[in-house]
């Protein structure tokens, strides 16, 4: 006999490097059961980042069936799940055809460099180049992290994505619409959506008329008619069409970092989280008013719990390269064969030894929106070993987060006391420590690190006509949390930082579009050998 929990939600977690399927306790929060699966990423040449959309559909399905066989052997009934969530990596943009369901081209996925030549192309459709020149309307810089360019680029580039749109065959989404048309049905049905927080990510999308906008459609000459129908973060979309929850109500759907900020319950104006994923994201809630930035953060919509609830902005830090500088070293230096060991190489010297990693992978994100800037590694001497470059890596992470909490602080005027954080990377106590050093402010973490996961299922179990999740204060369980205090004098942070910041300069315009691309040659792709 299967023990009756009271009701249960699910949560479909997409990530850059993972797919998750979790299910909690509506009452309690608690984490019940979940899968995990690893996303393989395509670099097919220099600065292009590619994954497969039915690689990732699949390891959904895969996520969801294995974690209701794991309830089953726990004896939990999965028939208490009453609703599912669906949170993912933003911006990365899918577009397939609606009469076969099968993807057009890989999806591009947000830390993408490719479109570098058609941000320059259309800049120059801008009077005086004005890299902001959309800011007000879409809260975000000209840039190729945002979805538009991509989608820019495919139309203009994949032939059968031209075809398809010619014969009203295409339909365009970022992950969560991909997910939701396919779970609830795909060609025979499919829910074609978004919710305010990932078109907000598109640049396509005024975030004050909460719709998508014809003059900004038209500037990127866009089809209208591709787009998926905008709706809330929370409300049923559709039902699942198949597997062991079919017939179960998808009800949640918000991007990561503003899933994570729920999960955080960071509801308050002011209130913000740092999620360490393959990026880090900083975000603070400031209300019912879009806030800008004069600091290179960028404005996004928060959440929109419910049809007739109000939408909630946030101010945003991005920073492309944090966790992913982990797998770097593993998978391309081959320096670790886990993160963990990486995590062990920096603890067993803990110091760079004044070397510093700027991973400028994909340029610099938030505060510089530098495409022009790469990754370096600097101040090197003979007596550097892996050891300080791996605690460099985790270095960088920090000081990367403290330029975007410094930003923050100069908008909202009030600095922050403590800093919440959550995300993968937060199991690794070195960095939390490091983290709060280079802060000079507590860092505090949940014990239950699944924030993103937690949100998505807030999001579904609220949602009207589930209601199985209260969202009011008073009934939110509270949190038991980790701390990490500072430990070293505010000078020497202080030092580091700045010399850090050197770094940063001289990782700037490293890559200039006039030159011989190496993406016209294809350098080290080698053929792999049949032997």
């Amino acid at each position: 006999m299967a023990a009756s929990l009271g009701p249960l939600v699910g949560a479909i977690d997409q990530g850059t490097s993972s797919t998750r399927f979790l299910v909690f306790n509506a009452e309690t929060a608690e984490l019940l059961s979940h899968h995990q699966v690893e996303i393989k990423q395509e670099f097919p040449r220099e600065g292009w980042v590619e994954q497969d959309p039915k690689e990732i559909l699949n390891s959904v399905y895969e996520c969801v069936e294995k974690t209701c066989e794991k309830m089953n052997e726990l004896n939990i009934n999965i028939a208490n799940i009453r609703a599912i969530g669906v949170t993912n990596q933003r911006e990365t943009t899918v577009v397939w055809d609606k009469t076969t369901g099968e993807p057009l081209y890989n999806a591009i996925v947000w830390l993408d460099l490719r479109t570098q030549s058609t941000v320059e192309r259309l800049l120059k459709r801008i009077p005086g180049k004005n890299k902001t020149f959309s800011k007000f309307k879409t809260g975000l810089p000209l840039s190729t992290y945002f979805s538009a360019v991509k989608l820019r680029w495919l139309l203009d580039n994949v032939e059968e994505i031209k075809k398809a749109v010619e014969d009203g065959r295409a339909l365009f989404g970022t992950i969560d619409s991909w997910l939701i048309w396919s779970l609830t049905g795909g060609k025979n049905g499919g829910i074609h959506c978004t919710d305010v927080t990932n078109a907000s990510r598109t640049m396509l999308f005024n975030i004050h008329s909460l719709e998508w906008d014809p003059d900004l459609c038209k500037f990127f000459d866009i089809p209208m008619e591709i787009l998926p129908t905008v709706r809330s973060s929370s409300e049923i979309y559709g039902v699942m069409d198949s597997g062991a929850l079919t017939g179960v109500p998808i009800s949640g759907c918000l991007g990561d970092q503003h899933a994570a900020l729920v999960g955080q319950m960071c509801f308050q104006d002011g209130q913000a989280k740092n999620t360490y994923g393959t990026g880090c994201f900083l975000l603070c809630n400031t209300g019912q008013k879009s806030v800008f930035s004069e600091h290179g953060l960028i404005t996004t919509i928060a959440y929109k719990m419910g049809r007739d609830k109000p939408a909630f902005y946030a101010l945003e830090g991005s920073v492309a390269i944090a966790g992913a500088v982990v797998r770097w070293l593993r998978d391309n230096l081959g320096i670790a064969k886990s993160s963990e060991e990486v995590e062990k190489l920096a603890e067993d010297v803990g110091t760079s030894y004044g070397c510093y990693f700027v991973p400028a992978f994909s340029g610099l994100y938030a505060p510089y929106w530098e495409p022009s800037a790469r990754g370096i590694i600097c101040g090197l001497t003979q007596f550097t070993n892996k050891n300080h470059i791996a605690f460099a890596a985790l270095e960088a992470v920090c000081f990367q987060t403290r330029e975007i909490l410094d930003a923050m602080n100069k908008d909202c005027g009030i600095p922050l006391s403590q800093l919440q954080v959550d995300g993968g990377m937060t199991n690794n106590k070195i960095l939390m420590q490091l983290q709060s050093d280079i802060l000079c402010i507590p860092v505090v973490k949940p014990s239950m690190t699944e924030t993103t996961a937690l949100g998505a299922a807030m999001a579904a179990g609220a949602a009207e006509g589930i209601e199985v999740w209260s969202l009011n204060p008073g009934d939110l369980t509270a949190v038991t949390c980790e701390r990490f205090e500072p430990q070293i004098n505010p000078e020497e942070s202080e030092y580091r930082y700045a010399r850090w910041k050197k770094a940063v300069m001289k990782s700037m315009g490293w890559e200039t579009s006039g030159g011989p691309s190496n993406a016209n040659f294809d350098l080290g792709h080698k053929v792999p050998s049949v032997l």
